[in-house]
């Protein structure tokens, strides 16, 4: 990472511009070094630097060392310590906010559909819903995608939760419940969609569906729950189809889907997932809440229809 990412990590944390760089330049060092050489090396003006790094020492982030002159030098807490410092101070402010801020939460009244927009919009969003599911998460993904949220699924096969995926094209490190496309090669399968189709549902709750392509990505979120019963159907009837696929001889199986013509007319809107998925996005900002939310009935049975 640069230096300049860094420095943008650090103000993430909480430090300002001009403190993330004095401290920088500290660490850097090696030596202690006057308010002067810090500003010199930081680039942090000289009319501020004493500033600067006064809040630095305020906090324990730096410390003073006076020579036997009487001037002052500044040495930084060691990376190391600093981390785990912050590490331990978010934690306890996390664990308090866990406990305290639902309790204050009212029982919401809408079920939400909002707009995410661009590749770490989505899969940030995608990333709450891995790390949310308690009981089952469906996943219908391309390897482009597995690869961010790899970690954050195995920790939830880990906790015991139900993953089950669809993937479109070979993975390298699966989960027990991988099903991988073997209908149509994903060039194909690309070329019918338009886009990399992207479906991530938790506990049957809440779902992101989305496309990728060439770096772009759009989607939404939704908790609603016909939005999550299309998602999760979707998922299951894909996978159902390839186990259908993998008990009948493969020629038939090929020449069927190749050849049938119902098959063909179902498939001859080439591109129609990337065209809504644009479509959805018209007026969104970067993953704002730009949908319209839907107001929500008294509890009902749900079921799910197999196939």
């Amino acid at each position: 990472m640069s230096t300049e990412g860094i420095i943008e990590r650090l103000q993430e944390l909480g430090m300002s511009g001009y403190e993330a760089k004095a401290y920088i330049a500290l660490v850097a060092a090696g030596e202690p070094l006057n308010g002067y050489e810090v500003a010199k090396r930081s680039g942090v003006p000289r009319s501020t630097v004493y500033e600067t790094l006064g809040k630095l020492t305020a906090t324990g982030v730096t410390y003073e060392v006076r020579t036997p002159e009487d001037t002052v030098s500044y040495l930084p807490l060691p990376p190391k310590s600093l981390l785990d410092r912050l590490s331990r101070h978010y934690e306890s402010t996390l664990g308090s906010l866990r406990e305290s801020l639902p309790s204050i939460a009212a029982p919401s009244r809408l079920h939400l559909i909002h707009n995410l927009t661009g590749r770490e919009a989505l899969l940030e969003r995608a990333s709450d819903v891995i790390v949310s599911a308690q009981r089952d998460l469906f996943l219908s993904v391309w390897p482009e995608e597995v690869d961010p949220l790899d970690e954050l699924v195995r920790d939830a096969q880990d906790q015991g939760v139900s993953v089950t995926v669809m993937s479109f094209g070979e993975d390298t490190k699966p989960v027990p419940h991988t099903y991988i496309h073997r209908l149509s090669p994903p060039s194909v399968v690309l070329e019918n969609l338009g886009c990399r189709l992207f479906v991530a549902v938790g506990d049957r709750q809440e779902c992101v569906i989305g496309g990728f392509l060439n770096g772009d990505a759009w989607g939404i979120y939704s908790d609603n729950p016909a939005v999550v019963m299309v998602a999760v159907e979707y998922v299951r009837h894909d996978i159902a189809i390839q186990l259908m696929a993998a008990n009948f001889p493969e020629q038939d199986v090929l020449s069927f889907w190749s050849n049938d013509p119902d098959l063909t007319r179902l498939r001859s809107d080439h591109g129609f997932a990337a065209t809504a998925l644009r479509a959805g996005r018209t007026g969104a900002s970067g993953g704002t809440n730009s949908g319209a939310p839907v107001r929500k009935r008294a509890p009902g049975r749900q079921g799910t229809r197999r196939r």
